[in-house]
């Protein structure tokens, strides 16, 4: 095992306990220090698997068009908002997931989540299929299409390379929770 498995870690931990209490004083500085060392110490069978992105330059493209449609949704969601109510149409989708990477998962989870007018619900069994909330969903078809060329495409590129084909048909069912 390694003395300082993390140091960027440790180093964001030590800051934000001086920060925190606003001293720089031997006694929070050494406890800092302990911190800052021990719990990435202790934590370390925690970590999980470490993803492993590729290609910078298409990693910053799809922060670009994230940020982009990010600005454009917000403007389409307001004017819907203050449009008339009949004219929405809220709905679930099931997204047939090709990406198989975990991380890749929750970065997709992620994008759409922070994209405002859709919200990520749940990653079914398997991990073959993301449930989706849309607050105006007209074409289910299209937006999956999109969903998939404009974010999922980029990411399998980004975190494997390799992608596992989910079958449509075979999409989990919407059930009822029992209360």
């Amino acid at each position: 095992m390694k003395l300082f498995p993390s140091p960027l870690t440790s180093l964001v931990l030590l800051g934000f306990w001086l920060a925190m209490n606003a001293s720089l004083s031997a006694g929070h500085l050494l406890l800092g220090l302990l911190l800052a060392l021990g719990l990435p110490l202790l934590l370390v069978r925690l970590r999980g698997e470490r993803a492993s992105p590729s290609n910078p330059l298409l990693v910053l493209r799809l922060l670009v068009r994230v940020l982009i449609d990010i600005i454009t949704s917000n403007i389409e969601v307001a004017r819907r908002i203050l449009g008339p109510e009949s004219r929405i149409q809220p709905g679930f989708i099931w997204l047939p997931l090709r990406i198989q990477d975990p991380h890749g998962i929750a970065t997709l989870a992620g994008i759409i989540t922070m994209t405002p007018g859709t919200l990520s619900a749940q990653v079914s069994a398997g991990r073959r299929h993301l449930l989706i909330h849309v607050l105006d969903l007209h074409d289910e078809a299209a937006l999956i299409a999109s969903i998939q060329q404009r974010y999922e495409e980029p990411l399998i590129r980004i975190f494997e390379g390799a992608c596992v084909t989910a079958n449509p048909e075979t999409r989990p069912q919407l059930t009822p929770r029992s209360e």
